[in-house]
């Protein structure tokens, strides 16, 4: 009764469940005398559906229901309540929040150290961005909260994120980017009744500030240099005039394509990229002696060094291996770009880690999902992951004003401050 009343006052039309005869009695309607008495209803009545809902979440954390027999000698149980006031549309409310004896019950519907409770729509998009299928979220409201919410409902909610998503992804960018990382991660995605492997192509910015920020995601077929081209036309278009260093694998042409957009531009080729390739043919046995052999090229202090060792490796492994030796030498300038930076710099720009990290953050929220059913759910839930990782990423890197400052004297005539 209290959720059907909740969702016919939030939600459109399209997402009402039948009322209850309760709720359209001239018993229950002559109660209410002014606006006031609606408010305080209102209040009560999402007080006791946040309640209910904490209720079952904590059940759900602790994995057995309250009074349940399984509860005993699980080594966590209930300790009571406390209660906490919230800010709410129509007013503050006081509601009781429990609590596990461990204090490891940590709600999703209101977080802790938070005075607003999450709204139904958020509660939604918050499951969606986790992950979970839109039949997912309807068991999981229906089981842990209590709530009926049809599956057009949650679509209805969740096609709210596309509009979102469009507005981030044409927003305009800053004018100068110190760096930028770009790589692309694969995805199964539904096509004209097959299953293909689509990229979601991701380029990640560090501004003047030393925050890092996703400037863009696009999808696409396998990935390639002319795809590239688009995207960084796209950033050219929304603002982007300059980027002072770019990090890449070593895919064919992207260093030509990256010149041919932004000319300026310095390009490092992630190491670890060429490592993995030049590891591709290496038969198991020999690639922890083969990969301890190539650490003595990009560990070396300088770049005259680093030659060396590269003739020593090629000594020893070209006969063997010569592919190998041939992919460091054609890319040898873009894999040690970074030599011409102070350490600082380097450890920055050394691999695409950085943006390697994030995918293993998307693929972790998306891992539920073995395919999509089409481009437009693959963006949305890239998008909500996107949405949730940057959420960490308030800081500046480490140690940024001493780096920056020899960003300022490298490229003093290309940063304006």
């Amino acid at each position: 009764m209290i959720c059907s009343f909740l969702f016919m006052y939030n939600f459109d039309k399209s997402f009402i469940m039948d009322i209850p005869k309760e709720f359209l009695s001239k018993e229950f309607v002559s109660q209410f005398k002014n606006a006031d008495d609606v408010d305080g209803f209102l209040r009560d009545l999402h007080s006791r559906l946040y309640e209910q809902m904490l209720e079952g979440e904590l059940d759900v954390h602790l994995g057995y229901e309250k009074h349940a027999a399984s509860g005993n000698n699980s080594g966590n149980s209930r300790n009571g309540k406390y209660p906490k006031k919230i800010q709410r549309e129509h007013g503050e409310s006081v509601i009781d929040i429990p609590r596990d004896r461990e204090g490891s019950f940590a709600p999703v519907i209101i977080p802790k150290h938070q005075s607003r409770g999450m709204s139904i729509e958020r509660l939604v998009i918050s499951l969606y961005a986790k992950g979970m299928s839109v039949s997912d979220i309807e068991s999981e409201m229906a089981e842990i909260y209590k709530i009926s919410l049809s599956t057009s409902a949650i679509s209805v909610i969740t096609s709210k994120v596309s509009q979102a998503a469009l507005e981030w992804q044409n927003r305009p960018l800053e004018s100068l980017y110190m760096i930028v990382w770009m790589d692309g991660i694969v995805f199964k995605v539904r096509e004209n009744g097959k299953v293909i492997n689509k990229t979601v192509y991701l380029c990640v910015g560090l501004n003047k500030d030393g925050l890092k920020e996703v400037l863009g995601m696009w999808v696409g077929k396998a990935e390639s240099a002319s795809f590239w081209m688009g995207v960084l036309t796209d950033l050219r278009a929304r603002g982007v005039e300059d980027i002072l260093i770019t990090v890449t694998d070593n895919l064919n042409g992207f260093t030509d394509t990256i010149k041919s957009v932004f000319p300026e531009s310095t390009t490092q080729i992630c190491v670890v990229h060429q490592i993995r390739n030049s590891c591709r043919y290496v038969v198991w046995k020999e690639k922890k002696e083969f990969s301890a052999d190539l650490k003595n090229i990009y560990n070396a202090p300088t770049k005259e060094a680093a030659g060396a060792e590269l003739d020593l490796f090629e000594k020893k492994w070209g006969a063997k291996y010569p592919y190998a030796i041939r992919s460091w030498r054609n890319n040898w300038d873009e894999l040690t770009s970074f030599y011409d930076f102070p350490v600082e710099i380097r450890k920055i720009i050394y691999t695409t880690n950085l943006i390697e990290n994030l995918n293993g953050k998307i693929r972790k929220y998306t891992k539920n999902k073995l395919s999509f059913p089409n481009d437009d759910a693959l963006k949305k839930s890239v998008y909500l992951a996107i949405a949730e990782i940057e959420k960490k990423w308030y800081k500046p890197i480490w140690n940024w004003g001493m780096i920056f400052n020899q960003f300022l004297t490298i490229f003093e005539n290309r940063i304006k401050v």
